[in-house]
């Protein structure tokens, strides 16, 4: 009886290998007969040209694996995660379509779950949304988020403070007279396809620091700044979500000579690793993971540990300890 089509994730927080496993995983598939194409699920990978900051892999380094949603959006348009939870859906139909298996890899906590699990977002205003960024250009996340903590106390407590387009989004919700999603999973998530597999790359939090330390200034070297100015002549400045992806909003601050050198990679490094505990947090809820060291970790194993049939992503292959 032939397999049927299976949905991966590989998630975890930045700098955990996610990438790299993907591409192991979809290899060792390829080598049992089937094939796999990858999915992205990392918001600021969607932009074209923002390859620096956010470690996107070549098209040279992608060992011949089909990968789809990179480069997606123009850094001036913005990544919204209802758009593309339908963007992404119709991809893994497609590849499911041709018989391969989606891996979905990223470390955007909403995106990955809009894919995953089975929920819908609520409606969208364009001119309240317009009047809140407005609001946070001029005032900051500060006053906003006080706002959503009288508004809405219970999503509040699950948005960083400094989440400015999170605080935007809920506020928007809240103005429409809508419930929030809260900005987490539902209370009892349900798989959006039957056959699933999720794969957490996991680093203890005492190695990984270093680690990410090392990588921005590694971006800086390799030009991050160069690649900020060149985006900033295509709009980045005036793009909603691009110019405030951690790196560029420090490289872009370095440009207009309101950082030195140093700040910029200084609050990039402290930025980096405050979202890399928020995904740590995020993906821990998630109730059935195979936690592994992507460094370490036998791909052909994952692969040959995972059911074949249409079991769904609460039958692991691992719990989650």
């Amino acid at each position: 009886m032939s397999r049927a089509p299976r949905l991966w994730a590989v998630v975890g927080a930045t700098g955990t290998g996610k990438t790299g496993l993907s591409l192991a995983i979809a290899q060792a598939l390829a080598a049992r007969g089937t094939a796999a194409e990858i999915v992205n699920a990392d918001a600021m990978q969607l932009y074209r040209g923002m390859d620096i900051g956010t470690a996107k892999l070549r098209e040279d380094e992608r060992r011949g694996v089909p990968h789809h949603l990179f480069d997606a959006l123009e850094v001036t348009d913005e990544a919204a995660v209802a758009w593309y939870q339908d963007a992404a859906r119709d991809v893994v139909r497609r590849i499911h379509d041709r018989g391969a298996d989606a891996i979905l890899v990223g470390g955007s906590g909403l995106y990955v779950s809009s894919v995953v699990f089975d929920f819908a977002f609520p409606p969208r205003d364009a001119a309240v949304r317009a009047e809140l960024e407005a609001e946070l250009d001029r005032l900051g996340p500060g006053m906003l988020f006080a706002r959503l903590a009288e508004q809405d106390a219970a999503t509040a407590a699950r948005v960083d403070p400094q989440n400015g387009r999170r605080i935007v989004r809920a506020l928007e919700v809240l103005a429409q007279g809508q419930d929030t999603h809260g900005a987490v999973l539902p209370d009892e998530p349900v798989s959006w396809l039957g056959a699933t597999t999720i794969v957490g790359t996991h680093i203890e939090r005492a190695e990984l620091v270093p680690m990410l330390d090392a990588r921005v200034e590694g971006m800086w070297r390799d030009g991050l700044v160069e690649e900020a100015a060149a985006l900033r002549e295509r709009g980045l400045e005036d793009g909603v979500t691009a110019r405030r992806a951690i790196g560029y909003a420090q490289a872009l601050g370095q440009l207009r000579g309101e950082l030195t050198e140093s700040e910029a990679i200084a609050q990039t490094q402290a930025l980096t690793r405050r979202y890399a505990r928020r995904q740590v947090s995020w993906f821990k809820r998630y109730r059935d993971v195979a936690w592994v060291d992507s460094r370490t970790v036998d791909a052909a194993a994952l692969v040959d540990e995972t059911p074949t049939g249409g079991t769904d992503a609460s039958d692991p292959i691992s719990r989650d300890s």
